[in-house]
């Protein structure tokens, strides 16, 4: 059956141009974007229960975009004047491009990783001297926790925000060729929403290990998965599917 229409479990891309839109103007497809999950930021009050002071770190470690937004909120919730001094570790180029928002890029000392955890590893060992913090939501790898403890450095992990399930009641009778989803908190959204969804003729397209685990675990089909060596993103993985399937629906209706 050839893909019309597809549901991202994500925000549309703020940037004007974006391989998503030039996936709907190649292959004439209408790609709708809604977040299946979204974030709310922990108070300040919150935050000193847990013996935070940010100010006590000469480090901190951005494993993602909501991290750095929530770090700067709330230092200047309570006003905490970061010190230019300040290091920063960014998971990704995209983290790191996004901490300018924050700060002046060439005035302060920024370290990138290039996709994972385990990329920063090594960075991280190199600064051993520093006092790092970890700004969290209060879900994470607990890989992620052991590979921090087995580094013997100081460091400490700071909640910040909260992962929660969005409300997708008005989309029960909505209906989409392929549902994209980026992690199992997506994939636990859509059967919190909807415990009696049914696959049928749906198509499930997922990014990341973990989020086909958690895929295939809710007894879903995945017809598309990404990332692999052909197909580092999901809009490739999406073209290379589609490509196929639409040249199939041709050869049945001739």
């Amino acid at each position: 059956m050839k893909v019309k229409t597809i549901l991202v479990s994500q925000p549309a891309p703020q940037a004007k141009q974006s391989p998503y839109f030039d996936l709907m103007d190649k292959q004439k497809v209408k790609i709708d974007f809604r977040s299946f999950i979204h974030v709310e930021g922990e108070s300040s009050r919150a935050v000193r229960n847990q013996k935070i002071d940010f100010l006590s770190f000469t480090a901190v470690i951005f494993t993602s975009i909501n991290a750095v937004d929530q770090y700067f909120r709330l230092a200047d919730e309570m006003r905490d004047t970061i010190p230019d001094e300040m290091k920063y570790l960014c998971l990704s180029e995209a983290v790191a491009y996004y901490l300018q928002k924050y700060v002046v890029y060439r005035k302060r000392k920024i370290y990138v990783g290039t996709r994972t955890f385990d990329d920063l590893m090594p960075l991280i060992k190199k600064h051993k001297s520093e006092k790092f913090l970890l700004p969290s939501s209060d879900k994470v790898k607990q890989t992620m926790i052991d590979n921090m403890d087995s580094l013997n450095v100081e460091w400490k992990r700071a909640i910040l925000f909260k992962t929660v399930i969005s409300d997708l009641s008005d989309l029960e009778n909505v209906f989409y060729d392929v549902l994209v989803f980026f992690s199992p908190s997506g994939i636990k959204s859509l059967f919190e929403n909807f415990p009696q969804f049914k696959q049928n003729n749906t198509r499930i397209a997922v990014f990341g290990n973990s989020t086909v685990k958690a895929a295939e675990e809710a007894g879903l089909k995945i017809d598309i998965a990404a990332p692999s060596v052909e197909t580092p993103s999901m809009t490739m993985a999406f073209e290379i599917y589609m490509k196929v399937v639409n040249k199939l629906c041709l050869l049945i209706t001739n």
